[in-house]
């Protein structure tokens, strides 16, 4: 008989457990016995071999053995001589498993599904989608809808994949399709065909039916094609396409791509969001080379079972993560020192990529900085591919050169603005933020802060002369002022040596990455010359010297542009018959627009002896240079310091290009302080807005218009009073790093 309730059914409580609810015993562990003891194996007493067999029932290896030595292996003690004394299991009864009430969650002593009192009231279960027939029970109560009528009685769908037959010797009306009919299940013949027959039930308890299947790893999925599986994990994110939404899963072993289905271009589970753990069920499909599932049922999990599975994931990926440990490229006390710091940051990208978070890595637009990021990129695209599929590396990666050594709040505006759009649209994580030659300094705390209420994590690789200031925003920062080095050891030594312990398999295309930022930055450090040594049967000094030259020219005109596959070849990480050609004639063009600028400049030096001997050039680059072109101030001011230096052999050297509102400072055996200098500026002249920073001796300085000769008069101060090298040497033959 057809029964339709007359008020709406008990809605499914989500935090109701499967039918019978259940978990393995925690004091077994799901054997339904505890060992106490052990005995003396009453089948051979406690020998391990009998001397007897039956011939019908014993294998050859079993006679061959009872012929050659006389007896064989006891089969029940297996030759141990002894067997365990077992005792059921107090906690569950000798069940195996703790059962509980599907409805009030009382404690069952039998493999029941309901508590004495709950069963007093009927049951109906609701199939989830992932269930089949095999999850019926002949005589159980489901709750279905009508999905066709025939002449021969109504077609009942108990969930997407298990349809019914009411006959209509059953039915007392003809039923309506789409209308709810609660049905027994009366047979399931062996063809599949199910019998069902409406019932009444009146008051009544309601329980889900959950498919139950063993987990299987994503890294087991491709020789599961075509079945239904069973798999834990976490949402790493949802894409939303025109027709099947994509979660992207991962697990303990690896991520897989989800596509669920409700209507073209409808969100299907719209309460499972990212990071939230689930249970999927579907069945394995291979689409467009790559492994997926077709997700029949999603739920997310609770509670122990939510906790078990994300520590277990943590776990996996934690071991995962760890670095390589490789030797170093070359000698240095200095690096060998930074090496746990280094290896922490390796560590924490490694774990982004397992993890499928973004990763933004920022660098300065010149030399040093480029060669840094791109040994960092070169290392971690193939693994982001390797991980999130071909196309992963589109929306899980990018780069962005800075035009200042330190992090804007351009930068980080531009950073979250791409961020908050990609969370908001793809509903990706907020990006791990990687910070490459610069980073280190004061003026990062403002764009740190802005980057620390949107939840970004940052870590810094940089050889700026570092202030605590900024480790309260970082999760990990490298730097070799931190273990006794300066800048002579660049970013892109460091962030080589880094790349290689992030992925081994780069270190042939990147080792020359060290030698191009060490002549790029002009350091003397003695990690240099070995750096440079190393790459000497591929790379002459005056290649890498053009290769250097290259990327500060190319830099300047991609301005905010990463332009991947420019440097990728000027870096020699292509053909090599284009790098050189490339290379070539953006050195000549750069040659070109240098020469051009000193024929102008150089007339304009004017040059004065300090009381400290220091020989202090000053260069008025608003005025007496090309603005808005190559080489900028900054570069020009270097290119005329280096002719200046060769002029005055032998001698400490200062010089100074400045524009209506900064200074650039460029220093050969003059020890001073730069970062220090302008606190000390910022103190002096209040009205004068003075900030900027940099290296010890090469940096920048910016200031109001207005205050620029009280601001360059007590700079001058400041640089006759500091000690100066009669014989010229200093570390101060460093490449300008400060763009003005």
């Amino acid at each position: 008989m057809l029964f339709i309730p007359s008020s709406p059914p008990k809605p499914i409580n989500p935090l109701e457990a499967f039918s019978p609810a259940m978990k393995l015993c925690d004091r077994c562990g799901g054997k339904g016995y505890s060992v106490t003891g052990e005995k003396a194996c009453p089948n051979c007493k406690g020998t391990g071999r009998i001397e007897s067999v039956s011939l019908g029932e014993a294998s050859a290896s079993e006679i061959d053995e009872l012929v050659t030595k006389g007896a064989t292996r006891c089969t029940v003690c297996k030759g141990e001589g002894k067997i365990p004394v077992t005792e059921t299991c107090e906690a569950c009864g000798g069940l195996g498993r703790e059962y509980s009430c599907a409805i009030c969650g009382a404690k069952l002593s039998t493999r029941s599904e309901l508590c004495a009192n709950c069963s007093k009231k009927p049951v109906v279960h609701v199939l989830e989608r992932a269930c089949d027939t095999e999850d019926l029970v002949i005589g159980d109560i489901y709750r279905g809808k009508v999905s066709g009528i025939a002449n021969f009685g109504a077609f009942v769908d108990l969930n997407d994949h298990v349809r019914g037959l009411a006959h209509n010797k059953f039915l007392k009306r003809t039923p309506e399709v789409g209308e709810e009919m609660v049905v027994r299940v009366r047979n399931i013949a062996p063809n599949g065909n199910i019998e069902l027959e409406p019932v009444e039930v009146g008051e009544h308890h309601t329980l889900e039916v959950r498919k139950e299947l063993p987990r299987t790893r994503v890294t087991e999925l491709p020789g599961r094609v075509g079945k239904i599986v069973s798999i834990e994990g976490e949402v790493i994110q949802v894409k939303q396409t025109g027709g099947p939404t994509i979660f992207t899963v991962a697990d303990d072993s690896g991520l897989v791509f989800c596509a669920a289905f409700e209507r073209a271009g409808v969100r299907a589970y719209p309460e499972v969001d990212t990071e939230m753990i689930v249970r999927a069920i579907g069945e394995v499909s291979v689409r467009n080379g790559q492994i997926q599932i077709e997700i029949r049922s999603m739920r997310q999990l609770w509670g122990g079972e939510a906790s078990g599975v994300k520590d277990r994931i943590e776990r996996a990926i934690d071991e995962r993560a760890e670095p390589a440990d490789l030797p170093l490229l070359v000698e240095s006390e200095v690096i060998s020192r930074l090496r746990p710091k280094m290896r922490e940051v390796a560590k924490e990208i490694r774990r982004a990529i397992l993890k499928s978070k973004p990763i933004v890595v920022r660098h300065h637009a010149d030399a040093d900085g480029m060669s840094a990021a791109v040994a960092i990129e070169a290392a971690i695209l193939p693994l982001i591919r390797e991980v999130g599929g071909a196309d992963a590396e589109y929306y899980n990666y990018r780069r962005a050169p800075s035009k200042a050594p330190f992090y804007e709040l351009e930068d980080v505006t531009k950073d979250l603005s791409y961020a908050l759009e990609d969370h908001s649209r793809h509903d990706q994580k907020m990006p791990l933020i990687v910070l490459m030659d610069n980073g280190s300094t004061e003026e990062d705390v403002p764009a740190m802060k802005q980057a620390q209420i949107y939840g970004l994590e940052m870590l810094v690789v940089d050889h700026h002369h570092p202030d605590e200031a900024v480790d309260k925003y970082l999760i990990a920062h490298v730097n070799p002022a931190h273990q006794g080095g300066d800048f002579g050891i660049t970013t892109g030594m460091i962030g080589t040596e880094i790349a290689r312990m992030i992925n081994p398999e780069v270190e042939e295309k990147i080792k020359h990455f060290p030698a191009v930022s060490a002549v790029g930055d002009r350091s003397e450090a003695p990690e240099a010359a070995r750096y440079i040594r190393l790459v000497e049967d591929r790379f002459s000094i005056d290649d890498l010297k053009k290769i250097a030259l290259a990327l500060d020219y190319e830099a300047f005109w991609l301005r905010f542009n990463d332009g991947r596959g420019l440097v990728n070849d000027i870096l020699c990480l292509g053909r090599l018959d284009r790098h050189r050609k490339i290379v070539q004639l953006l050195c000549e063009q750069a040659k070109e627009a240098i020469d051009e600028q000193l024929r102008a400049s150089l007339a304009h030096v004017k040059t004065q002896t300090l009381p400290n001997g220091a020989v202090m050039n000053v260069l008025d680059v608003e005025n007496y240079a090309h603005k808005f072109t190559f080489p900028p101030p900054g570069k020009t001011s270097g290119e005329v310091h280096d002719l200046l230096c060769k002029r005055y052999e032998g001698k400490p050297v200062v010089t100074i290009g400045y524009g209506p509102d900064f200074a650039v400072l460029r220093s050969r055996g003059v020890r001073m302080n730069i970062p220090k200098m302008v606190r000390e500026l910022r103190e002096e002249i209040a009205a004068g807005g003075v900030n900027g920073g940099g290296h010890l001796v090469v940096g920048s300085i910016k200031f109001v218009g207005g205050m620029r000769k009280e601001v360059l008069a007590k700079l001058v101060e400041k640089i006759a009073a500091c000690p100066a090298d009669a014989a010229g040497i200093s570390g101060g033959r460093q490449e300008q790093k400060v763009e003005a």
